[in-house]
């Protein structure tokens, strides 16, 4: 079956045209870019070929094999853009129509004349182009191969490119016009609204339409070339697109008021640096730098077809195997809030710290540690409704994942955080926990890294520790134990730690006084005036087979004694000690589910097996039945 290609395309498309979604078929395709991350073409309107780009949303396509060498295609969304006086025409959005055919017609390149008309090269032999590193040679075979991945790379990095003479100026179709304008002035007319998927750093004028999802903190900085301040926003628009804006100085006395979180805005003539990865998690690998000529109007009707907020969920069984300092959504159900704590900062500062648990239908819990104003915003709002006996689903957009004793998250400032949200994700987690879902255990991938899978549910006695050789292998042994506490030592249940800050962990290390009765810290060589204090208890537990001695550091430690270290060091300073002893009391002979790591270490110049306590919980009899039900079901089927 015969196929037609959209005749004159290419010339239509290089003089502005952006609404003919035309037929063209792709020559070739190639990696280009430094970090060969985006695919050049060379499509045909069987006359005439011209250099295209995808953009990145649509390397998929490629790499699945959808479009490929000799592919017919039409082009939905595209636009034309001037790369050092040579034109390329980026693919926004397109269907294929023919996976593959033959070769269509007869193409030539197209150059662009003094006049800004369009002629075909003419040089006697048929066949489309070679760029090669800004050199045009002709192929005699009919269809064009880049001659290596350097052809389309100077439209990625910005490196110079075979010099024309420029085509004629794209039809701009003005945006909206929300405030009133004078007369325009030559040159000045409005940019095309274009996607944020579509922003490049080589576009001469855009402007995008899109909803301010977060709003930074307003920062200052001392470097090298003097004092300054910045602040960045996060951007969505009606096609799901999103990227960063970021303002310095000037350019925050201008915006930085004017900016709300939630109302969409018309934004243009800013400019496109590559995203710092290391702080932006959004998935773009541009952000824009607002200038003092940029601008910024709020759009005054709201637009319904830009989402409020954009998430993408993952269940917390995935944070085990997410990497540390990766940015993740996370949705969940609250089910332990923990007080807000002051923390010294290793800059001396001090700010708050709160942490949470949440669990889901993975049956798996995670810590989410808040930080700064989330303890006192939405946690303190979050502790008023555990205290009320209510369990509220919380909703964690860019939140970050540390390994430290554990996969836990974290807030960041770019964190937000959303109770009882109204999404289907919310509603579908809700009625799984009414249903059912808060009496199914949960087990934590906080605390210690836990290999994968359920080895830390493997029930083991007391006396199979000894017996099997535990934790004498290269690596640790994982159990859990129903055992009783039946001694406490009291003399050393806390030390003195340290509690500044190192990036978004705590220090921790053991400090001691100075000579001016102020604490020092050897690790982070400051003093300050008060210490924090952490668990390091030892009990020994027993079961029906033995005893054995283990340790419990902070967290495990809080949930065997109900308290923090400290509120129950400053019990024991007092004059006759009686709350202490009574607390202590109260946890002997107490039954606990204990989750061990066993691993066998050097002492001096002994070997000797150390068991850590990864978490106490207090035996619940219903669950326990259930599980000695199920115990007598598998070994005697009926």
């Amino acid at each position: 079956m015969p196929v037609n290609l959209t005749a004159n395309a290419i010339p239509a498309i290089i003089a502005g045209d952006v609404n003919s979604k035309p037929v063209v078929q792709v020559l070739d395709i190639k990696l280009i870019g430094a970090a060969a991350d985006r695919y050049g073409l060379l499509i045909s309107d069987s006359e005439s070929s011209q250099q295209a780009m995808l953009a990145a949303q649509l390397n998929d396509r490629v790499k699945t094999g959808r479009v490929r060498k000799t592919s017919v295609i039409q082009l939905i969304e595209y636009i034309c853009t001037t790369v050092k006086n040579r034109k390329i025409i980026v693919v926004i959005n397109m269907e294929t129509i023919i996976p593959e055919c033959e070769i269509i017609g007869n193409p030539k390149a197209l150059v662009e004349s003094n006049f800004g008309a369009q002629k075909a090269i003419s040089n006697g032999v048929s066949g489309s182009a070679i760029f090669n590193n800004g050199n045009l040679s002709a192929q005699r075979s009919g269809q064009t191969s880049f001659a290596n991945s350097n052809n389309l790379s100077s439209l990625h990095s910005g490196n110079s490119m075979q010099n024309y003479p420029p085509a004629i100026q794209p039809a701009y179709q003005p945006p909206p016009n929300y405030k009133s304008h004078g007369t325009i002035m030559k040159n000045e007319a409005p940019a095309r609204i274009i996607p944020i998927a579509a922003l490049n750093p080589y576009q001469g004028r855009w402007a995008i339409k899109a909803r301010v999802t977060a709003k930074g903190d307003l920062r200052r900085y001392n470097n090298s070339r003097g004092d300054g301040k910045v602040f960045s926003f996060d951007l969505l628009d009606s096609d799901g697109g999103e990227i960063r804006v970021t303002c310095f100085n000037a350019v925050v006395d201008r915006f930085y008021d004017k900016i709300e979180a939630g109302k969409v805005y018309m934004i243009s003539k800013g400019s496109l640096k590559p995203a710092q990865k290391n702080f932006n998690h959004l998935k773009n690998e541009w952000e824009i730098f607002l200038e003092i000529t940029s601008t910024v109007d709020v759009c005054p009707d709201e637009d319904a077809t830009i989402p409020r907020q954009q998430f993408s969920f993952r269940p917390i069984s995935d944070i085990e195997s997410a990497e540390s300092n990766s940015i993740i959504d996370v949705i969940g159900i609250v089910i332990a809030v923990n007080p807000s704590v002051p923390i010294l900062r290793k800059n001396g500062m001090e700010t708050q710290r709160r942490i949470l648990n949440l669990k889901d239908q993975s049956r798996r819990s995670v810590e989410l540690t808040l930080w700064g104003d989330f303890c006192n915003r939405e946690g303190q709002k979050l502790q008023e409704m555990a205290e009320a006996g209510f369990s509220p689903v919380l909703a964690v957009k860019a939140a970050k994942v540390s390994d430290f004793t554990g996969k836990s998250i974290g807030t960041i400032s770019s964190t937000q955080l959303f109770i009882d949200p109204d999404f289907a994700e919310a509603q579908t987690l809700r009625e799984w926990f009414d249903q059912g879902g808060k009496d199914v255990a949960s087990q934590s991938i906080s605390r210690e890294n836990m290999p994968a899978g359920s080895k830390s549910e493997i029930r083991k006695t007391v006396s199979q520790i000894k017996d099997e050789g535990l934790g004498r292998s290269d690596k640790p042994d994982w159990i859990t134990v129903k055992a009783t506490i039946t001694f406490i030592k009291t003399e050393s249940f806390c030390y003195t730690a340290c509690p500044l800050m190192i990036g978004d962990r705590q220090c921790n290390k053991k400090v001691t006084r100075s000579g001016n009765s102020r604490w020092q810290c050897d690790r982070c060589n400051q003093e300050f005036e008060e210490c924090d204090y952490r668990y390091l208890l030892q009990a020994q537990i027993q079961d029906h087979t033995g005893l054995t001695w283990v340790t419990a550091f902070q967290e495990s430690g809080e949930e065997i004694l109900g308290r923090p270290a400290k509120e129950l060091h400053m019990m024991n300073e007092e004059a006759d000690g009686n709350r202490f002893s009574e607390i202590i009391r109260k946890c002997l002979f107490t039954q606990f589910l204990f989750r061990l790591k066993i691993k066998e270490e050097l002492y001096g110049d002994e070997q000797k097996v150390k068991i850590t306590v990864i978490k106490a919980e207090k035996v619940k009899h219903s669950a326990e039945s259930r599980y000695l039900l199920d115990l007598i079901s598998k070994f005697c089927p009926s």
